[in-house]
């Protein structure tokens, strides 16, 4: 079995600490690229729900696609390092949309709208899954 290890601040505040309390353009993106990740997401499920017909509507969706159960496979790993996390959570993506994909397909029920209901609800119901985990491993911690 592996241990994982969490990586706590150093005492001396070197570090990530020092490079967020700089002032200044460009020191904290992460929301703003969130934000955008969020939009483009959304944009990409809409038009494909939508059936609309734009230029914009394979990329996007494609990124929705990939970014949706990527996003939830994510906040499943929290305890591992930042690369081996986006790593594990882009393959499982993957394998997710492949798994719908090969199912729908083996039903004969084939559909681009019903492929990304399907991620949806899948992406949905394990980030729910894992929040709920936390949850009960917070109600665990305050009744000990």
């Amino acid at each position: 079995m592996q241990t994982l290890r969490i990586k706590t601040p150093s005492a001396d505040g070197a570090g990530d600490d020092a490079e967020r309390a700089r002032p200044g353009p460009g020191r904290d993106l992460s929301p703003l690229l969130a934000g955008a990740a969020t939009a483009v997401g959304a944009i990409g499920a809409l038009l494909a729900l939508a059936d609309a017909d734009s230029p914009l509507r394979g990329p996007c969706t494609l990124f929705f696609l990939l970014a949706a159960p990527a996003v939830a496979i994510g906040a499943a790993l929290r305890g591992l390092d930042p690369f081996g996390r986006v790593l594990t959570a882009l393959a499982g993506s993957v394998v997710l949309d492949m798994l719908v994909a090969q199912g729908m397909l083996a039903v004969h029920r084939w559909s681009v709208r019903g492929g990304v209901v399907a991620v949806t609800a899948l992406s949905v119901l394990l980030l729910l899954l894992v929040l709920g985990r936390e949850k009960f491993r917070s109600r665990k911690t305050a009744q000990e």
